[in-house]
């Protein structure tokens, strides 16, 4: 199995297994390529050597998950009867998977650094054995190393479907194999069985002349853009794009006066002081949002020293996310009584209507959509993102029964099914609509922000509870890149469930570690679920754990004079970036950027220690604005990002009304009928036994 990280959307870099299936599969054909069928071509396994090693010089063989299990096993042979052509021999693959557990084996061959950029499909020949009998799919993958991270690897893969008795011709176009951007440096080409995949406990199939070859039709890809011509017309008609800015900073419900506010003007009091950072930055959300349409504005900025318009940047676009946060957020300011019931429902009907007018794909958003036009400005079907709109959704109807019937019918579209992995039993990443295509990677992880969406999809009927044990509590000790090596990995049965447990520690801490070590990761689902009531074994204690070690971490093991570290804006440059406790994450992202959504969270498990952080942060950094927080510090030289990023604020205002307002988000959340059905799932586990 390997194992690669991919990044979601605006948000983090997560966890991942290998993934699926893509739909759209390759042609194939029994008839020999035509003379003029591709332009170019490299085999790179023809199999006509008396040994296994390939035309590139690579060695190869075969590989079992679990070389103990002896129903698992696969061996090869060089078949000089059954081969494609009058030369040499094809390779045999005789194999047997165990039906009774997730059992993989299959073939391996080294590609020695390949540079396959000249190529636009990978090609072979596929014939399987009637006599032994055989599945008709296998998945093949491409290895990449993955740049700056030894031992881990980037992986394109794709299962082919439809294998009969004769010898056919499957062509794979790279671009499906979404998982490598740019082809070169290729390590590894791997074909894997799957007892999952079918039910088939043996079999035997031949293969013959690898190749990557050329043909000058590479088809879609995930680089392709949206076509947005209301958005290009819109932007003509107010002078071309550069000159449309301040007509985007027009549209919104507000605009801040002053870039910093008075530091002596914070309540000493600390609920006093909390209510100050809510109204701020509740105004902030309320204010920077499309006034036409409703929908908040994923991130704007403001010039060094000055809110001036003129210095002022506003991206006009949303992410699904920021629209579940908003809606929740929308429900938090009524609660908090920062807004009337008339004005929060006059908002949320304001909002649904433009959700109701966007273009969806199979009930689910696209992942980006531009707030001026409501045009999709991505491909990309999110599963996380999705989620975090259902959650908004489950929220609303709760608090607003008048909205109920519209949340439940966009709630009941919605089959969280599509993103389901039924082989490895995780949610994949998401799906490229234009390619017929899912991504590459699923969500394997259990610690990370994905844990809600997971919860959500179990909770609705829509993928099976024991999708919930097939997420990774640790990784395997032979996975030796991550940042620790975990303790106590045994199987352990919960709720008839069988998961493999397991922990690191630090300081004399056990904890479940998460996949960058952000608080980000581990606190964000705790802005709708009550872990601690419900995980107080697991998932809840694993909260407090972490929000320790973090805070642990940056004042004494770095030194720094505040803490809070997860992914936000740079402050050196205009961009994003992932950071984090190595320790506390199996990949464990880099110390840096210190970010107040991560105090804001911590309310709800160190308390004290976040309000005290959070006045530190206003105190010694000209952090704090007319609309709350910015979005990121440099806790060394003080450098600000003066930005608002609608998820941070969405995180640090829904996070307060949790802890001002007596856990209102949490509690509208778990009186839904979909949370009541899976919120007992957490029950019983204990991470920290076996």
């Amino acid at each position: 199995m390997t194992f690669a990280t991919s990044r979601v959307p605006c948000i983090v870099c997560v966890l991942v297994l290998a993934a699926f299936l893509c739909r759209a599969q390759p042609a194939a054909s029994t008839n020999p390529p035509a003379a003029d069928d591709t332009l170019k071509r490299l085999v790179v396994g023809d199999f006509n050597r008396p040994d296994l090693q390939n035309n590139l010089g690579g060695n190869a063989g075969v590989w079992n998950l679990d070389p103990t299990d002896s129903n698992s096993a696969c061996i090869y042979s060089l078949d000089a009867q059954t081969k494609r052509g009058t030369e040499g021999s094809s390779l045999r693959l005789t194999y047997r998977l165990n039906l009774n557990k997730s059992s993989q084996n299959g073939f391996w061959m080294s590609l020695n650094g390949l540079d396959a950029r000249d190529y636009d499909h990978l090609e072979l020949w596929i014939k399987g054995d009637p006599k032994q009998g055989f599945a008709r799919s296998l998945k093949i993958e491409v290895n990449q190393p993955k740049p700056d991270s030894p031992g881990q690897s980037l992986k394109g893969s794709f299962v082919i479907q439809g294998i009969t008795a004769e010898w056919q011709r499957f062509r794979i176009p790279l671009n499906l194999m979404t998982g490598i951007e740019t082809w070169k440096d290729l390590n590894t080409l791997v074909i894997v069985f799957h007892s999952r995949r079918e039910k088939v406990s043996h079999g035997s199939v031949f293969i013959d002349d690898i190749s990557f070859v050329k043909t000058g039709e590479p088809g879609p890809s995930t680089r392709d853009k949206v076509p947005v011509p209301k958005k290009r017309a819109w932007e003509q008609a107010h002078g071309g794009e550069i000159a449309s800015y301040p007509f985007v900073i027009q549209r919104l419900a507000g605009w801040p006066t002053n870039l910093l506010a008075d530091k002596s003007s914070f309540p000493k009091e600390d609920r006093a002081f909390l209510l100050r950072v809510a109204r701020d930055t509740w105004n902030g959300i309320d204010s920077l949002c499309d006034r036409e349409h409703r929908l908040p504005l994923d991130q704007v900025s403001f010039g060094t020293n000055s809110v001036d318009p003129a210095e002022s940047r506003a991206g006009d676009y949303l992410n699904v996310t920021d629209i579940g946060i908003y809606l929740l957020s929308v429900t938090a300011a009524c609660d908090l009584k920062l807004t009337t019931r008339d004005e929060a429902l006059e908002r949320l009907r304001h909002t649904l209507d433009s959700i109701e007018a966007m273009e969806s794909y199979e009930g689910f958003l696209y992942n980006y959509y531009d707030t001026t036009t409501l045009e999709h400005s991505s491909h990309f079907i999110s599963f996380v993102d999705s989620a975090w709109l259902t959650a908004g959704f489950m929220v609303v109807r709760q608090a607003f029964p008048e909205l109920g019937p519209r949340c439940t019918k966009l709630i009941d579209r919605a089959n969280y099914r599509f993103f389901y992995d039924d082989v490895e039993q995780v949610m994949n990443h998401g799906f490229y609509v234009h390619m017929n295509c899912r991504a590459e990677y699923v969500y394997g992880l259990l610690y990370t922000e994905s844990r809600a969406g997971s919860l959500i999809a179990i909770g609705k009927g829509d993928v099976p509870a024991e999708h919930w044990f097939q997420l990774l509590r640790t990784f395997p000790a032979d996975a030796t890149w991550q940042s620790l090596m975990p303790q106590g990995r045994k199987a352990k049965v919960v709720d008839g469930y069988t998961t493999i447990g397991g922990w690191y520690e630090w300081n004399g801490f056990r904890y479940v570690p998460s996949w960058g070590g952000s608080l980000f990761e581990a606190l964000m689902p705790t802005v709708i679920i009550d872990e601690k009531r419900y995980g107080p074994e697991n998932v809840g204690t694993n909260d407090v754990i972490h929000a320790i070690i973090h805070r642990r971490y940056a004042l004494e093991t770095l030194k720094y004079p505040v803490w809070g570290m997860s992914p936000c804006s740079m402050t050196a440059t205009n961009g994003y970036s992932e950071y984090g406790v190595k320790v506390l994450g199996v990949r464990g992202y880099p110390a840096g950027v210190v970010t107040p959504h991560v105090s804001a969270l911590a309310l709800y498990v160190t308390p004290a220690e976040a309000i005290a952080n959070l006045r530190r942060l206003t105190e010694k950094y000209d952090l704090y604005g007319q609309y709350g927080f910015y979005d990121a510090v440099d806790p060394v030289s003080g450098e600000v990002a003066h930005k608002y990023l609608a998820l941070d604020q969405g995180m640090i205002f829904l996070a307060l009304a949790n802890y001002l307002g007596d856990q209102c988000i949490q509690k509208h959340f778990a009186s839904d009928p979909i949370a009541q059905k899976v919120l007992p799932l957490l029950k019983d586990e204990k991470f920290l036994s076996n």
